[in-house]
């Protein structure tokens, strides 16, 4: 009873995992089974699937329940810690298959049933004198005598109840998880596979080669414009988030233009939309149930899922949320360093040359691919991604586009799981560019031209305000609206979200996505990889061209409230002082002045709006 909010995601994964699964039980039959999961298939028939190949090779029924359903065991400071190493075993071989749902399972032997983490779907069962057992998602179904019935109660949200017909005897869910949790050693396994980004300290020479290394080519201010920045962006988005750490609160509707038909320069994360859980009831709220949700990634690696015995695990490296900052970014370029050779990063530069023109993207893209699946197949298992070469004679392909097309290819080569992304960019500075960057693929994300710009702005912002706590302001607020993001969708976990690909495009052609973001849906058509480069280039022109009004400003940006230079608006000074004369002028002038103003509003031949 429900659904399952995640399963584009976890059948995405499924698909990534097939080159680098393999099990002692199945043998060489596994490969029979590919795809697990067909196209067109529901929720609950690709849950059966995934469920069904975790038993058939070795898993107990519970333990295959509690890797697919686990608890919210995050911030569950009181739970068992054999409990807890458990979950936190296995949260990086299976993501949880999240959503609003009472699963009841059974494999002949054994049936019970269980709840998802928020608990938001009904589960009751009556227990009877006479070893009658009856769940339903409402109490009453059948009419049972009340002196029959020896025990009346629900399932609790995590929580599972089996019957074991071996036995003859109903198993709560303590009993249950204890047993299944102490089976194996996970404490020791977890702690000897686990590294926490947060408890390396950052080495004073790493920082030091750092800032010698990525010094920007270019001002800060180039930079800015090459990736589309405005004085909007500045003022209206980062600003509160570095003062309150949290993002503004802004009235709805948009009366601006789709990206497709503005006739301006816009960024490859404007050409996409959050979809959101239509019938999932009552939605997640991520303010009041933080319990319940987590922001914790696992970059690197992922071990096989069907590794029952934890022989010769890959390392993990586990950060507690997925916006890195300065210091992080350090310990993740030098991270050969910090864990003896056990991870190795290896960066991706994804600019090239502008002399290269909007022809040269394709080219840059091939050889990207080729180059993360040499990295990969050479034993490096975080790939950084980044686009901090921009300077006036290089130009970045768009970050989005890059880290889509190589999560693909490498899912492709059967060899994603093999290896992390890591996701430097000097684009990403609102909560939807970060949410798309998960979604297609990227476990972590720096925002390095954010960062820079906040430390600028913190000098101007009202309020004790350093560029550190403006910075930290700025994760927090990020941090935040992930969850807000991910809450809408019904996913309570970032591991749930990463390349769950919950998006549609609006404005791009089928060409584009079936070759970048294959299985992403675009009903409308529209512009092609040409056109996405011609628009970054057309950027990377105003930024270091010779406009004189960009010579020491950013573009004033217009998508908020309107501006001369701005983005064009249904609703302008024009129209709505039609409009406010057309009501308080007599019948004859005043339905002139309304038709002038309905004919500003109608007539979209000179200027696509909708």
């Amino acid at each position: 009873n429900g659904e399952i909010n995640t399963v584009k995601g976890n059948v995405n994964w499924i698909n990534a995992r097939t080159g680098a699964i393999s099990s002692p039980v199945l043998g060489d039959d596994l490969q029979k089974l590919w795809p697990l999961i067909y196209p067109g298939q529901s929720d609950t028939a690709s849950f059966d699937n995934c469920l069904e190949l975790l038993v058939m090779a070795g898993y107990p029924l519970a333990q295959a329940m509690m890797m697919m359903i686990p608890e919210a065991w995050e911030q569950h400071t009181l739970m068992d810690e054999n409990r807890r190493a458990f979950y936190e075993y296995h949260a990086a071989m299976m993501e949880p298959w999240d959503g609003p749902a009472a699963m009841a399972f059974t494999d002949g032997r054994q049936i019970g049933a269980t709840l998802d983490r928020n608990g938001l779907r009904p589960a009751r069962y009556y227990v009877t004198d006479d070893d009658l057992v009856i769940m339903a998602s409402e109490a009453g179904v059948l009419p049972i005598p009340e002196n029959k019935i020896v025990q009346k109660w629900r399932l609790q949200p995590g929580k599972m109840f089996m019957i074991d017909m071996d036995q003859g005897r109903i198993i709560d869910d303590v009993e249950l998880k204890n047993s299944v949790s102490k089976a194996k050693p996970y404490k020791s396994w977890i702690d000897a596979v686990r590294v926490k980004l947060d408890e390396l300290d950052v080495s004073k020479k790493d920082t030091q080669d750092d800032a010698k290394h990525i010094r920007p080519a270019a001002k800060l201010l180039d930079r800015q414009q090459a990736f589309g920045y405005s004085q909007e962006d500045l003022k209206y988005l980062m600003a509160p988030m570095a003062q309150n750490a949290e993002e503004a609160i802004g009235s709805m509707g948009n009366d601006s233009p789709l990206a497709v038909l503005s006739d301006r320069s816009k960024s490859l994360y404007n050409y996409f939309k959050q979809l959101f859980a239509q019938v999932t009831n009552p939605p997640i709220d991520p303010i009041r149930e933080n319990l319940v949700m987590s922001l914790v990634s696992f970059v690197g690696p992922k071990p096989n899922l069907l590794d029952t015995n934890n022989i010769n695990p890959p390392m993990r490296l586990e950060i507690s949320q997925p916006v890195l900052d300065l210091d992080d970014m350090t310990k993740v370029r030098h991270i050969e360093h910090y864990t003896g050779g056990k991870f190795r990063s290896h960066e991706l530069d994804i600019c090239y040359p502008v002399a290269w023109g909007k022809e040269g993207i394709e080219a840059r893209l091939a050889s990207l691919c080729a180059e993360a699946t040499d990295a990969v197949r050479s034993g490096f298992n975080i790939l950084i991604v980044s686009d901090r070469q921009v300077d006036r004679e290089h130009m970045a392909i768009p970050a989005l586009l890059a880290t889509s097309a190589i999560h693909q290819h490498l899912v492709e080569r059967g060899l994603r799981t093999s290896t992390g992304l890591v996701v430097e960019t000097g684009s990403a500075r609102e909560v939807h560019h970060f949410a798309l960057l998960a979604g297609y693929g990227a476990e972590a994300i720096h925002p390095y031209l954010a960062m820079e710009t906040l430390a600028e702005m913190a000098k101007g912002l009202s309020g004790d305000l350093s560029p550190e706590k403006a910075i930290k302001n700025f994760v927090k607020a990020i941090g935040k609206g992930l969850q807000k993001v991910m809450s809408k969708m019904g996913i309570s976990t970032y591991m749930s979200y990463t390349g769950s690909q919950i998006f549609e495009a609006i404005g791009l052609n089928h060409e584009l996505i079936d070759k970048y973001f294959k299985g992403t849906s675009s009903n409308v058509g529209g512009i092609g990889v040409f056109e996405v480069a011609e628009e970054a280039l057309r950027m990377h022109h105003a930024a270091f061209g010779d406009d004189p009004v960009l010579a020491d400003m950013l573009e004033a940006g217009g998508e908020y409230a309107y501006r001369v230079r701005g983005e064009k608006h249904m609703w302008t000074p024009d129209s709505i002082a039609k409009l406010q004369h057309a009501t308080r002028t007599g019948p004859e002038k005043g339905y002139q002045t309304y038709k002038e103003y309905a004919n500003l509003i109608n007539d979209q031949s000179k200027r696509l709006m909708t």
